[in-house]
């Protein structure tokens, strides 16, 4: 017997007497999904939703309203695993499946989530040069990288939860922005509800990034792994305790939390494609070569401030994603090796699980030593995600598909479906992308 999947289930009808009551509850629910759904408009992302609007216009805002339901259903598998398992994606991979598949996947998730991290650290820096000109960039990236890592290894998971949801308001600049711009809405919604594609390698490309900055192998670590911490801090110490005291009610909440993450991130998707269309353009500025050259996108709201404000957006979603793509990657490997770990443990409880998470930032700082491009690094990196994501949803769809697994929280034959479609589509993506790159 399966559950429904549904993100939102009818509240009491006396609740609506009381709207601010109704208000609590429902930010009461919000945390890890809100906080995943944040750290999705990492720079990669902005940087990949900014070169869309400013290459192709409103060409591809069809994509923000397309991917919505295939990252909410897949965050949501991740999430519900955690919850009913009690383990996170890589020990439930290593139990279930060949070491070699294992081993497989955290060295590509590891890949992966290194590469995205140095391209945030080089974007964050170049972003403070905005400000700062004269600020040696090479100093810039070790300062942030050193900063972050202070944040992750002395701040405990409960602590860091308790603000960075309220990180998620800095994109909001990019909403108020496109309101106050010249945009041609009845153009914005024909290309919203209508899907068109050029059937070019530019824009192969930059489709298989907007799917890979959209639906993160990362991201699938971390909302599993959250989800098992979550059940922690609330004094479930153990796997058999998470695993028969999860309930129905905890479920329709997570799904409450994880569908408003995802709808955060969605939207804000589709207001950096419009501004950026609706700016750049609109002004012949097809090709974001520079930090300045998105920030640009953001004048018709702060004017002269709009290098001050895009530098605090790019900062506050950096900090926000770059412990979970480190910490993703930890998890996953302490997870395949039988190590400590968790955010709530402290250094010397987890010595190797924070080991990995320095190991990853520190490689992610070499890569804007060796001349890589900040701005092109982020699209790439995105495109990367991209080609890996397939490949850990296969596993998610397996496992939250297994009865004897999940039990009575098991996937309902609409939700299996989308999961697989999602691997298919991505799949296509990432297949057009290597076949255009060779012609």
């Amino acid at each position: 017997m399966s559950i429904e999947n549904t993100p939102v289930e009818g509240i009491h009808k006396n609740n609506f007497k009381n709207p601010i009551k109704v208000a609590r509850s429902y930010l009461h629910k919000l945390g890890p999904g809100i906080i995943t759904g944040a750290a999705d408009d990492d720079p990669s992302g902005i940087a990949t939703y900014s070169q869309t609007g400013a290459k192709y216009g409103f060409q591809l805002l069809w994509m923000s309203l397309f991917s919505f339901p295939f990252m909410a259903l897949t965050q949501e598998m991740c999430a519900r695993i955690g919850m009913v398992t009690g383990q996170g994606l890589a020990a439930n991979i290593k139990k279930h499946y060949p070491r070699w598949v294992l081993y497989t996947c955290a060295s590509l998730l590891f890949i992966a989530n290194t590469f995205n991290l140095g391209a945030d650290l080089g974007a964050m820096a170049t972003a403070v040069q905005l400000l700062a000109p004269t600020a040696p960039f090479g100093l810039l990236v070790i300062f942030i990288a050193v900063v972050s890592l202070l944040l992750q290894i002395f701040t405990s998971y409960e602590q860091y939860a308790k603000y960075l949801k309220y990180l998620t308001v800095v994109l909001f600049a990019y909403m108020f922005t496109a309101l106050i711009a010249d945009v041609d809405w009845s153009t914005v919604l024909k290309d919203t509800l209508i899907p068109t594609i050029s059937f070019n390698k530019e824009q192969f490309l930059l489709i298989c990034a907007i799917l890979g900055t959209t639906i993160s192998p990362y991201l699938f670590f971390w909302q599993t792994s959250q989800e098992v911490e979550e059940e922690i801090l609330l004094g479930r110490d153990t796997v058999e305790k998470r695993q028969i005291e999860t309930s129905d009610e905890e479920i329709h909440d997570m799904r409450v939390d994880v569908w408003s993450g995802m709808f955060v991130s969605n939207i804000a998707m589709f207001f950096i494609i419009t501004t950026c269309a609706a700016t750049l353009f609109k002004k012949g500025v097809t090709n974001i070569n520079t930090a300045s050259d998105a920030a640009i996108a953001l004048q018709p709201l702060a004017g002269d401030y709009a290098y001050l404000l895009f530098t605090i957006g790019i900062i506050g979603v950096g900090l926000l994603a770059i412990p979970i793509l480190a910490g993703s990657a930890a998890y996953a490997i302490s997870e395949s090796f039988d190590w400590k770990f968790g955010l709530y443990r402290k250094l010397k409880e987890a010595y190797a699980f924070y080991g990995v998470i320095i190991l990853s930032t520190f490689v992610g700082l070499l890569m804007n030593f060796i001349g890589i491009d900040p701005i092109k690094a982020l699209i790439y990196s995105a495109v990367a995600n991209g080609l890996v994501a397939p490949i850990m949803i296969y596993f998610i769809v397996r496992i939250s598909s297994n009865n004897d697994i999940m039990g009575k929280f098991v996937n309902s034959k609409y939700v299996t479906i989308m999961g697989w479609l999602t691997i298919f589509l991505m799949s296509l993506a990432g297949v057009a992308v290597i076949v255009t790159s060779f012609l």
